[in-house]
């Protein structure tokens, strides 16, 4: 299938590891350029050699997504270079086992910063980018939330930011105006991903009975989804294809979430 990407072109947040990476992977493969950012200097240039054989442009830069200036700074850059962006893939987040498990003992910094992780920087990268879609009359907005935005069991902050970048996406996604300029918004809810160097590698070192425990309670398939899965719908979403798909929260999760 030609999902019609070629020349147009993506910024990922958090593009430089895990999901980001390989979405990343997945929007140069299908004949984008792509510009990425993260925190760290040394995953950026593994993302860059890992992006090179596919022949297209790379935007490769540091940003730290708790600061609007860093964000500013990142999209200065990439509008400078490109003008805008067709594809805007906010990736960047977490937080989910941040805190405590007693709300009360938790300070409300958690609460604040995972929102800002999260959340705020959904609608800073959002509202600097439609611009140039809209003057294209083509985009698309696709915001990796959780399955956790869109059920109870997690920890609340995570929870409450994850449902909000749902809410925007569904918002945004319902506007006749954004809409009728041929963009599209919506919102990937992974379930449970295993990502090198991340919290559930770390779980399933620490206590591989209870990982595979969990796992087989808690999973259908029988395993932890992976980064290339939850990318290869990002890139479905991004194409020509799936023009008329907006507003929608799409669980990539191997059927572990209790919502409809």
């Amino acid at each position: 299938m030609d999902f019609g990407l070629i020349g147009k072109r993506a910024l990922v947040t958090g593009g430089s590891h895990g999901i980001g990476l390989a979405t990343a992977i997945a929007l140069a493969r299908e004949g984008c350029d792509v510009a990425i950012c993260s925190r760290s200097d040394d995953r950026l240039a593994y993302a860059r050699e890992v992006l090179q054989p596919f022949q297209r442009e790379v935007i490769a830069r540091p940003c730290d997504v708790h600061s609007g200036e860093s964000i500013q700074a990142f999209c200065t850059e990439v509008i400078g270079t490109w003008g805008g962006v067709d594809i805007l893939v906010n990736n960047v987040g977490g937080g989910g086992r941040w805190g405590l498990a007693s709300v009360e003992d938790t300070d409300e910094k958690v609460w604040m910063d995972v929102y800002e992780k999260n959340a705020l920087a959904t609608i800073r990268f959002t509202t600097r980018m439609l611009p140039f879609m809209r003057a294209k009359k083509w985009g698309r907005v696709v915001t990796i939330t959780s399955r956790l935005g869109r059920e109870g069991g997690g920890r609340p902050w995570f929870n409450m930011a994850k449902a909000a970048q749902t809410s925007m996406m569904k918002c945004l996604g319902m506007n006749h105006d954004l809409a009728g300029d041929g963009i599209t918004f919506n919102s990937i809810a992974p379930g449970n991903i295993m990502i090198p160097g991340t919290g559930w590698e770390d779980e399933m070192k620490r206590d591989p009975h209870g990982f595979q425990s969990y796992v087989a309670q808690e999973c259908p398939l029988g395993r932890l989804g992976t980064p290339e899965e939850v990318a290869a719908v990002v890139a479905f979403i991004c194409s020509e294809q799936a023009g008329l798909v907006n507003g929608a929260a799409i669980a990539v999760d191997g059927g572990e979430s209790r919502a409809f």
